[in-house]
């Protein structure tokens, strides 16, 4: 039976999308929670902090002297030894570090400086496809989602520059190997990928900036349909989290731009989003 947190979900700070600062932080959310986790889902919530593992692991193997994103799980001291432990051919448990990050990190100190293989886009396949086998329908759901926005916009690119789409895809899913194989005008994804259409209309966008919030509203929304149901369960705490790291994100754009993009993505969430009354 999955843990409730009533008094914990109660006390969460309320997210405003009309604020342009953040009294309270992804990393605040990560020393303020977690302990009140149960064990297994302070796993899950640890999913989520290993994107800023991942960006670590890339620095360090470049140079073990790189500043990295404190908001990962691991040190920088713990990943210079892992590192070390597995340049030397050593094993490194599972229990102890992620067994798609020394994957990973053997690959990388065995692939050659010629090779053409975009290291981060093979990292990010093999966090996705670790991710997805959690057993937790939502997260593995979201991983899953995003794994799948981010093929077909590359299928999308590959085709109008006619690059090969099949070696640009990453991961293993059904929706992968329709991007792999298929010829047709919608990958024949069109009755299958609920969001389709809605990154069609995306990748014709110019605009960097515009594309990118319009598909962070179409996150957020799909977060909002996914917990709907969900009231006192990690999957709302879960999702509280990647909302705060959205807003966060877009707040620390450069100060120059920050503001107008900020109140723009806000403008793009109401239309496009019902938020719900705990986060107003």
């Amino acid at each position: 039976m999955s843990s409730k947190y009533y008094y914990l979900v109660a006390g969460l700070p309320e997210l405003s999308l009309e604020d342009s600062k953040l009294s309270y932080t992804v990393a605040d959310f990560k020393t303020e929670i977690y302990n009140g986790l149960s064990a297994s889902d302070r796993k899950l919530i640890d999913l989520f902090y290993l994107k800023f593992d991942n960006a670590n692991v890339l620095k360090l193997l470049k140079d073990k002297e790189a500043e990295i994103d404190k908001r990962g799980n691991y040190s920088a001291g713990e990943l210079i030894e892992y590192i070390s432990i597995l340049r030397e051919g050593g094993e490194i448990s599972p229990k102890d570090f992620p067994a798609y990050l020394s994957t990973f990190i053997v690959d990388y100190l065995n692939t050659p400086a010629e090779s053409t293989v975009l290291q981060e886009d093979y990292l990010a396949a093999l966090y996705y496809e670790y991710a997805m086998r959690c057993g937790n329908k939502f997260v593995s759901a979201w991983f899953e989602f995003n794994l799948n926005i981010n093929n077909i916009l590359v299928a999308f690119t590959c085709r109008k520059f006619k690059w090969d789409i099949a070696s640009n895809i990453v991961g293993n899913t059904e929706v992968c190997e329709a991007l792999r194989t298929s010829s047709a005008r919608d990958f024949g994804l069109s009755g299958e990928v609920d969001v389709f259409e809605s990154l069609v209309k995306i990748s014709e966008i110019t605009e960097l900036v515009e594309r990118e919030k319009k598909l962070d509203a179409l996150r957020w929304n799909w977060m909002e349909d996914a917990i709907f149901f969900d009231y006192f369960t990690i999957e709302r705490i879960f999702a509280f989290l990647l909302k705060l790291e959205m807003i966060e994100r877009w707040i620390s754009l450069d100060k120059e731009r920050g503001n107008q993009l900020f109140r723009s993505i806000i403008e793009s969430l109401k239309n496009e989003v019902q938020i719900p009354a705990e986060f107003r």
